[in-house]
């Protein structure tokens, strides 16, 4: 198995599958109502949908990274405001969360085999010559969406007790 496949067999499994940890990320967020993704519990500093505003913005930022760019913070911003509560823009964030991995698995799938163990445009090692790499950069992506998916269940189950 490529490096190529093992990495979009191993985000699609987390995403859609049978991730070994539980639930994926598409059946937990898909279970969020609307209400329960704009509630800010007590103590809490994000809601469900600033937390899912953040996957995004992060799986679009690997994947410019991916294709070559340097690497920085999100062009949405690390924490991208949700404004007032809707049930159709939650609709269309669940939708985009899931459009932007589809484009990141094609990414996956045709990047050169070759580079996968090459450091990743990122100007803050640049005298070191070191930085994580490619590979190291979609598993890093997959460790985030778990975690993240993680808190947003944890907060469900907080709001709806």
């Amino acid at each position: 198995m490529t490096i190529s496949e093992k990495l979009s067999t191993e985000l699609q499994k987390i995403l859609s599958g049978d991730a070994w940890y539980g639930s994926p990320v598409y059946d937990i967020v898909e279970s969020i109502s609307f209400e329960a993704a704009y509630e800010k519990p007590p103590g809490s500093v994000h809601n469900i949908a600033e937390i899912v505003l953040h996957m995004i913005a992060w799986t679009e930022e690997v994947m410019d990274r991916m294709n070559g760019l340097t690497a920085g913070i999100p062009t949405s911003g690390d924490w991208p405001e949700t404004g007032a509560p809707d049930e159709q823009k939650w609709q269309n964030y669940v939708d985009d969360l899931k459009l932007v991995n589809v484009n990141l698995i094609g990414v996956i799938q045709n990047f050169p085999q070759e580079q996968w163990g090459e450091p990743i445009k990122d100007e803050r090692n640049r005298e070191m010559g070191t930085g994580v790499s490619y590979e190291e950069l979609i598993n890093g992506l997959i460790q985030h969406h778990i975690y993240h998916s993680g808190q947003i269940a944890l907060l469900n189950r907080i709001i709806n007790g």
